[in-house]
């Protein structure tokens, strides 16, 4: 596992989503390691200069958490604040079900706790609700998308989907799965600079998109091996940032508003 870190202190632990590296995080790093706190921000299996294994069934939550619980081990301490976006947020909330002594408190950016449903799996309760083209539908099957993302190139589709600001579900129509118009090219926002696309594209090319599409892939499989845990509450303190309203934000809002960003992460967390 490759990890980015700074300061000294109390550990805070960044966790990135989709499709992002530690990278995403720079800016909270620098922020939280100037206020006393040690920032640690990993490339999540399959990202990055992390390790990345082929199938599917190795980026189980009890996989991913393993890893963390290793990283938070390694790092020589008990517990550690947590905050996290996007599938990092899925893979936080398993960890304070799974190991709530590990977790001082939590800063959520994006995606509420979902209990469990005992009587469908999330993959087709997603397909009910939103259809065939709905994005975690249509990562499904191996192969398909990461040929579709090979077609059209790797910082087109990066710099399609961080710019997107669409409101509503995110759907992928086969016959143009990105929504690419080669007459009206996305233009990168304020927040993201060709530089750090050009970071982003680097690594998924070295990498590659499949570990990263393997959390999709694995959702019922988490459904599976979570029985144990339904109707299971979370005990952690939590901070869902979203109650805290960022107006005119996109879904990236740790890069986007970086400095109030900032702000509610320490402000909730200095009082531990």
């Amino acid at each position: 596992m490759h990890i980015a870190e700074k300061g000294e202190g109390p550990v805070v632990l960044f966790l990135h989503g989709f499709p992002e590296l530690w990278y995403t995080w720079r800016r909270q790093i620098l922020a939280l390691s100037s206020l006393g706190y040690r920032a640690i921000a990993p490339d999540l299996r399959g990202y990055g200069d992390t390790e990345a294994p082929s199938s599917i069934s190795s980026y189980s939550c009890h996989h991913i958490v393993g890893d963390l619980v290793a990283l938070i081990n390694s790092l020589g301490v008990e517990q550690v604040f947590v905050v996290a976006h996007d599938w990092g947020a899925i893979i936080a909330w398993y960890l304070c079900l799974f190991c709530p002594e590990r977790v001082k408190a939590f800063v959520c950016l994006s995606v509420p706790f979902l209990p469990r449903n005992p009587n469908i799996k999330p993959v087709e309760s997603m397909r009910a609700l939103f259809g065939d083209d709905y994005y975690i539908c249509r990562f499904q099957e191996p192969g398909k998308i990461e040929a579709q993302i090979a077609q059209v190139g790797t910082a087109e589709v990066l710099k399609n989907i961080l710019a997107n600001r669409k409101p509503g579900p995110s759907c992928f129509p086969e016959e143009n799965a990105f929504g690419i118009d080669p007459e009206n090219r996305v233009t990168l926002p304020s927040w993201f600079s060709e530089q750090d696309l050009s970071f982003y594209a680097t690594k998924f090319n070295q990498t590659g998109f499949t570990g990263a599409l393997n959390y999709y892939r694995a959702m019922n499989l988490n459904w599976e091996m979570t029985a144990a845990w339904t109707e299971v509450q979370v005990k952690v303190p939590v901070k869902f940032i979203e109650i805290v309203v960022i107006e005119d934000a996109g879904h990236f809002i740790n890069q986007e508003r970086a400095e109030e960003i900032n702000a509610h992460i320490y402000d909730f967390i200095k009082k531990f």
